[in-house]
């Protein structure tokens, strides 16, 4: 598999936090490197660490001791404000529940990661179309949620996790609210933004979705237990 440089590195990540009288050991040394353009999928039983790992991965949690690289900065050293910015400018996220707002227009939902980063009305307007129009939604820009599908839904939320064109998109489980059909085409976006370049980092439980994947990381109990790559067809 050609290499396109370490995207993101993780060492000896370990992630621990107290419930009542019991510390739970959600991470136990957790050691990975996905690289730029590569289209991974996370998976692993309840409680295997997976989503603590896609949080640290996001930004939106810390780690309890490890390092973590983003895009060459050790993002496990930096405070909460730096933290925020490099949650905005690097990372797009894709939800399960989609997590869009109910009275705004498609357009305005792909529009929301730009306005916190302070960019003008003329300029996001434009991105976020170009946004709507990668995930084929061109002519639904001014339908609100409750007009849409639940796969155009998530077509939504894919242009709102792609609008800042961040050097990851990070989904999770991106297909759990969806039928089996409506699945398959929402994994076929995903593997077209892979085939344009787009690094993808995707959780899920369902093997049939991680087998869309390039490569493959499975954790049990905190730990990597496998990591495999598919050769290209």
């Amino acid at each position: 598999m050609t290499r396109d440089g370490s995207l993101i590195r993780v060492s000896g990540l370990t992630r621990e936090y107290r419930m009542g009288a019991e510390t739970v050991h959600a991470l136990r040394g957790v050691d990975m490197e996905i690289y730029r353009n590569e289209y991974v999928a996370i998976m692993g039983p309840s409680g295997s660490g997976k989503s603590t790992l896609m949080n640290i991965i996001g930004c939106l949690d810390t780690c309890t001791v490890g390092e973590y690289w983003l895009n060459g900065v050790e993002v496990s050293g930096v405070g909460d404000d730096e933290l925020a910015r490099i949650r905005n400018q690097e990372i797009g996220f894709v939800f399960q529940t989609f997590n869009l707002l109910p009275r705004a227009t498609a357009l305005h939902n792909v529009e929301l990661p730009l306005i916190y980063a302070g960019v003008s009305a003329k300029i996001r307007r434009r991105c976020a179309a170009q946004a709507l129009e990668r995930v084929g939604l061109a002519d639904r820009m001014q339908h609100r949620p409750n007009e849409l599908s639940g796969g155009q839904r998530q077509r939504v939320a894919i242009a709102r996790g792609l609008v800042n064109e961040p050097s990851i998109l990070l989904a999770d489980e991106p297909t759990g609210n969806l039928d089996s059909t409506t699945s398959a085409e929402i994994m076929g976006v995903f593997d077209g933004l892979h085939q344009q370049g787009q690094t993808v980092v995707m959780v899920t439980h369902e093997r049939d979705i991680a087998a869309r994947a390039r490569r493959v990381i499975t954790l049990l109990d905190g730990r990597v237990h496998s990591d495999t790559v598919r050769e290209a067809a």
